[in-house]
C-alpha cells in the first residue's frame, strides 16, 4: 500500500490526543479568568452612565465599585477551603452558576442597595475563580509547561477586560443617549458563564487533588488524559509519593502553626498585596475617568481606553513567552520599577502640563506604559508563584487566604481612589502608589524565593528546607 501527497503540500503534524485534551482544558478553565477580566473592567465604562438612573456620588461610586471585590475577598477564602475538601472540578461548576446569578442581579438592579448586594454575589465568584482557575491549571500542567500555562488565566483575565473595554465603547458611543444602556453592558457576562457551565464537563479533575485524597487509580487515569503514558507513570509516582507522606484529609488553618509554613503563607499574602499596591485597579476601574479628566470626552475616553485593554493584552502575551526565558524574582522586580516610573511620570504630567488634548494624549501613553509592566511582568509573575509556593496538602487553603488578602487590599483601592481622587487630586494620589511600590520591591528583593524550572514537588522541599533552618 503506497500514499502520495501533492507536491509542495506540507502536513503539519497532529498534536497527540493527550495534548489536545490538556489544551482544551485549560482554555475551559480559563474562562474562570475571563469573567473575572469583563466582571472587574466592565465598571470602567458602565459607572458614568449609571449616574443617570441611580444618581452616584465619589462615595456610591467607590461602594459600586469595591462591593464585588468585597466579596471577591470572600469568595477567594471559601473557595480555598471548598476546593480543598469536594475537589477543583466540582466547585469551577458551582462559581459558574454564582456568576451567571450575579452578572443578572446587577444588570436588573433598580436601586444602588441591589447593585451594591448583587456585586457582592458577583465578587464571590470573581474571588473563587481568581484561587481557583491558577491553582487548577498549575496542577494540570507538567512542570516545563507551567508557567505558560498559569499565566495564560492573566492572559485571558486582560482579554475579558478588553472585551469589556470594547463592548463599553460600541455601546456607548452607539447608544450613548439612550437611558438604561450601562445594563446592557453588564449582561454580556453571561454567555461566558454558560459556557464555563457546559465546558467543565470535558476537563478532568486535578490529579493531585485526587492524589490527596488517597485516589490513586483515579489519578493516574486523569493523568493519562493530559499525559504520555511515560509521563502519566513518572508523574504518578512522584505525586503518589508526597502524598502518602502527608495526611489525606485536608489542610487547616492549624497546619500553618509549623513556622516554614507560616512563612510560605506570609510570602503569599505579601505578593498578594505587592500586586495590588501598583496601583493597577485604579487605572483598570476608573481609567475612563482618569482620560475624561485628563481632556477627552466620556465617549472619547472610553474608546481611548481601549488602548489600556489591547496593551493588557499584548503585554501578557509577551509576559508568558518571557516567563519561560527569565527567572521569576527578576522578572518581579523589574515590572514594579516600571509600574513605579509610569506612576511617578502621570503624577509630574498631572502637575505641570496644562488640561487638553497633549495632556490627555501623555496620561494615555503612561498609563499603558504602566500596564505594559503591570500585566508584562507584575500580574502574571503573581498569579504563577502564587500557584507553585504552597504544598499540596494546604495549596487551597493557602491560596485562598492570599487571595482574600489581595481582594482586601483591591478593595481599599477601589473604595479609596475616587475619594482621593476629589480629595487630593490624581497627581498626590498616584504619588502614593509610588511610595508603596518601593515597599513592593524591597519586599520582593528580601522575600520571595525563585521557582523557575522545578515540579511543585521539588519547590515545596525547598521552601520546606529553606523555611527550617
Amino acid at each position: 500500500m503506497s500514499t502520495s501527497v501533492s507536491a509542495g503540500t506540507v502536513r503539519a503534524p497532529k498534536a497527540s490526543p493527550h495534548k489536545r485534551a490538556l489544551r482544551r482544558a485549560s482554555w475551559i478553565v480559563t474562562l474562570g479568568g475571563f469573567l473575572f477580566g469583563y466582571d472587574t473592567g466592565v465598571i470602567n465604562g458602565a459607572l458614568p452612565y449609571m449616574d443617570d438612573d441611580l444618581g452616584l456620588t465619589p462615595f456610591t461610586e467607590g461602594l459600586i465599585t469595591s462591593s464585588l471585590l468585597f466579596g471577591a475577598a470572600f469568595g477567594g477564602a471559601i473557595s480555598g477551603k471548598l476546593t480543598d475538601r469536594f475537589g477543583r472540578r466540582r466547585i469551577l461548576m458551582g462559581l459558574a452558576v454564582v456568576f451567571l446569578i450575579g452578572t443578572l442581579g446587577t444588570s436588573l438592579a433598580p436601586t444602588i442597595a441591589v447593585m451594591v448586594l448583587s456585586r457582592i454575589v458577583l465578587g464571590l465568584a470573581v474571588g473563587g475563580a481568581s484561587a481557583l482557575v491558577p491553582l487548577f491549571l498549575a496542577e494540570l500542567a507538567p512542570a516545563e509547561r507551567r508557567g505558560q500555562m498559569v499565566t495564560r488565566d492573566q492572559l485571558m483575565i486582560v482579554t475579558g477586560q478588553l472585551v469589556a473595554f470594547v463592548a463599553n465603547a460600541v455601546i456607548g458611543n452607539i447608544w450613548g443617549e439612550d437611558q438604561g444602556i450601562w445594563r446592557w453592558m453588564l449582561v454580556v457576562a453571561t454567555l461566558p458563564a454558560i459556557a464555563l457551565w457546559i465546558g467543565i464537563a470535558f476537563v478532568p479533575e486535578s490529579p493531585r487533588w485526587l492524589a490527596s485524597k488517597g485516589r490513586f487509580a483515579e489519578t493516574l487515569a486523569a493523568l493519562r488524559r493530559i499525559r504520555s503514558e511515560e509521563d502519566a507513570l513518572a508523574e504518578h509516582s512522584e505525586v503518589r509519593g508526597l502524598a502518602e507522606k502527608e495526611s489525606a484529609q485536608a489542610g487547616t488553618l492549624r497546619d500553618f502553626a509549623e513556622p516554614w509554613l507560616l512563612r510560605v503563607l506570609l510570602i503569599g499574602m505579601g505578593l498578594s498585596i505587592v500586586q495590588q499596591i501598583t496601583g493597577v485597579n485604579a487605572i483598570m476601574y476608573y481609567g475612563t475617568q482618569i482620560l475624561a479628566d485628563a481632556g477627552f470626552g466620556t465617549e472619547a475616553a472610553l474608546t481611548a481606553n481601549i488602548a489600556n485593554g489591547v496593551v493588557s493584552v499584548a503585554a501578557a502575551i509577551f509576559g508568558i513567552w518571557l516567563l519561560g526565558r527569565v527567572r521569576r524574582r527578576q522578572m518581579l522586580m523589574t515590572g514594579l520599577i516600571g509600574t513605579g516610573s509610569s506612576l511617578l511620570l502621570i503624577g509630574l504630567v498631572s502637575i505641570f502640563v496644562t488640561e487638553g488634548s497633549a495632556r490627555g494624549y501623555l496620561i494615555l501613553a503612561l498609563t499603558v506604559t504602566f500596564l505594559a509592566f503591570q500585566q508584562g511582568a507584575v500580574s502574571p509573575v503573581t498569579w504563577l508563584m502564587l500557584s507553585e509556593i504552597f504544598p499540596l496538602k494546604v495549596r487551597g487553603l493557602g491560596i485562598g487566604l492570599s487571595v482574600f488578602v489581595q481582594w482586601m487590599t483591591n478593595f481599599a483601592v477601589g473604595f479609596s481612589f475616587p475619594i482621593l481622587m476629589d480629595a487630593i487630586g490624581i497627581s498626590k494620589t498616584f504619588f502614593i502608589f509610588v511610595v508603596l511600590g518601593v515597599l513592593a520591591l524591597v519586599f520582593v528583593r528580601r522575600f520571595v524565593p525563585e521557582t523557575r524550572g522545578q515540579s511543585l514537588e521539588q519547590v515545596e522541599e525547598q521552601l520546606r528546607a529553606v523555611g527550617t533552618k
